[in-house]
């Protein structure tokens, strides 16, 4: 659907009873009441309509009241500092709003159809999945025909997202690893030499041109970035994953892949405008720090951070604040801090987990991760210890046999458990040297488990749950999926909570049990987790001018606090989103259901 149809006018047309009732009203109070028993009038005619509804229309209609019923809220209004009510009864008559957008005008166009019934139910169960007159074995058989249609369907989709263990791709990738050996004057022996790969991160433009192709935007991105020094480094493996004639970021083979590593100019210009670097700290780890290296936000568990840095640089992540340069010096935080660190999780046994990340801790030599794996496994109450570590992804040759016998020796059967926590972003960074230190780990008793952060660049239709069916297959389990975090120097990765809310509800969902093991989870700085499948830690407040919707989150102490804190977010326009999908070639009418995750 054209975004530009979406005006006051089209609002007003294709809803006349409600602008109706609205501009009856003779001031912005009256219209919240009216607002009100319209929401009520709706609910309550739905509930009455019997058998003649289905179950999702119901769903739907009593969803979209409820949402209706927050956004007119005073509380709501005060909140986020806009009131839908002024603009709908204004909307209502006829005077100019200059400032709503039509991404404003599709969220109130879609939610008045939702309370109607109305509005597109493109989630392939509900097309595929008919209902059956038949009864037995008759129906048995209808059924597993159109399951059998669904699946077909779902394949299509996940067809179109080739995991780099597709021969073409082995194929690619080596004439890429030929070409990049070559320019480097080295052999295959310090190829698969995890310290030779740190030798030659790739951190300046000049040097990169030389080993892959990239855009205008690409190059001028990264000239600036480096110019005012903000982090940035490749290794020479993960080079080799990018495709030779795939140098844009829209909607290609390695998009994602660059997308990792290759900073958009508007990151670049949102970091270099901030003065204070304090305040990329999105999650607020400084206030959830009791003592050096640590960070805790939950009972049982802390993070250990040892090593402030990496071989290789996401764009997104949420501690580059933190990162000077990929390996850089000085970042092993010295082993005085860290065994005072290690003191201060002896010193409160209530904690049985570990998670040591960074940076990434297996950037660091055997020897010192030894020392550091001896000492916190040495204290009696820790019963889990997690290595958080995105080498299996940007230097696989780094799980030798010396450092998988030093991580297995902590297993102890009953007593303690020891697993990999990795990054794996794309099905096209699965490769058959990641396969190969998986089935390592595994084979000597270390579980692997993947956290995904769910960007633009593994946003479309089935990309993600087309992730997790590969990750399963070599070994991987499907941990988390992160809602991308808020930060404004990350707009072009942001993705709206909706989209993440559909893609479990209609993708993930559509998986078998094991691949879809993971939970989607809401970050909230300070606080920690908020699992999105939960509506009651959320709240639905505003939709601003812009058509962004204004969340507010309820922390994880909810239902064990009296002081808990909420927090307010700024979604991306679902309006704007769609067109971006639509730009790279999506059928936006594919994603049309989106208006309905709240």
């Amino acid at each position: 659907m054209d975004s530009a149809i979406f005006t006051p006018q089209y609002l007003r047309k294709t809803n006349p009873y409600f602008f109706a009732v609205i501009r009856e009203a003779q001031d912005v109070e009256e219209a919240r009441g009216r607002l009100l028993q319209l929401a009520d009038q709706m609910e309550l005619g739905a509930g009455s309509a019997g058998g003649d509804r289905d179950a999702g229309v119901l769903t739907r209609i009593r969803d979209c009241a409820a949402v209706l019923r927050s956004l007119i809220k005073k509380s709501s209004e005060t909140a986020a500092g806009f009131s839908v009510t002024e603009a709908l009864w204004e909307i209502a008559r006829q005077q100019p709003r200059p400032e709503l957008t039509p991404g404003f005008y599709a969220e109130i166009f879609y939610l008045f159809k939702g309370l109607q019934g109305q509005g597109p139910r493109r989630a392939l169960d509900s097309i595929h999945l008919a209902p059956i007159e038949e009864s037995g074995r008759a129906a048995a058989r209808e059924r597993s025909r159109q399951l059998d249609d669904l699946w077909s369907e779902v394949d299509r989709y996940m067809e179109s997202y080739p995991s780099g263990l597709h021969d073409t791709a082995i194929a690619r990738r080596k004439r890429r690893r030929d070409h990049i050996l070559k320019t480097l004057g080295a052999d295959l022996d310090q190829w698969y030499d995890w310290r030779w790969q740190i030798k030659n991160i790739v951190k300046e433009l000049e040097p990169l041109e030389k080993l892959a192709k990239l855009s205008a935007p690409q190059k001028k991105a990264l000239k600036i970035a480096r110019e005012h020094k903000l982090p940035f480094g490749i290794t020479p493996y993960y080079l080799s994953l990018m495709d030779d004639e795939g140098a844009s970021q829209g909607g290609g083979r390695d998009a994602a892949i660059r997308a990792q590593v290759l900073p958009p100019l508007s990151y670049v210009k949102g970091v270099i405008n901030i003065e204070d670097p304090s305040c990329l700290d999105f999650m607020g780890e400084e206030d959830t720090s009791p003592t050096d290296l640590i960070t805790r936000r939950y009972p049982a568990i802390c993070i250990l951070k040892p090593y402030n840095t990496c071989p290789q640089i996401c764009v997104y992540c949420q501690r580059n604040w933190e990162i000077d340069e990929a390996m850089a010096k000085g970042a092993f935080a010295g082993m005085d801090r860290v065994e005072a660190a290690i003191r201060w999780i002896h010193d409160h046994p209530s904690i049985h987990e570990v998670l040591i990340t960074g940076g990434d801790p297996l950037a660091m030599g055997n020897e010192a991760l030894a020392v550091i794996l001896d000492k916190v496994a040495a204290i009696p109450t820790v019963e889990r210890i997690r290595l958080g570590t995105r080498t299996l992804v940007t230097m696989p040759m780094r799980f030798t046999e010396g450092l998988i016998s030093l991580i297995a020796r902590h297993r102890k059967p009953g007593h303690r458990e020891i697993a990999v926590m990795t990054h794996v972003q794309h099905p096209y960074e699965i490769t058959p040297e990641m396969v190969e230190a998986v089935n390592r780990l595994r084979l000597r008793g270390i579980p692997v488990y993947n956290q995904l952060v769910y960007t633009f660049y593994v946003s479309r239709r089935f990309e993600a749950a087309a992730l997790r069916r590969h990750l399963r297959l070599i070994g991987i389990d499907p941990y988390y999926t992160f809602n991308t975090k808020g930060k404004d120097e990350t707009i072009g990765y942001r993705v709206p909570i909706a989209r993440l809310i559909q893609e479990q509800q209609e993708e993930a969902r559509l998986l078998p049990g094991l691949s879809r093991t993971d939970e989607a989870v809401f970050n909230v700085p300070r606080q920690g987790k908020c699992y999105l499948r939960a509506r009651e830690y959320r709240n639905l407040l505003a939709i601003l001018p812009n058509g962004a919707r204004v969340y507010e989150f309820l922390s994880w102490e909810k239902k064990v606090s009296q002081h808990t804190i909420t927090y307010l977010t700024e979604d991306i326009p679902i309006l704007d989103y769609l067109e971006r999908l639509r730009r790279i070639g999506e059928s936006s009418s594919d994603y049309e259901s989106i208006w309905y995750y709240y």
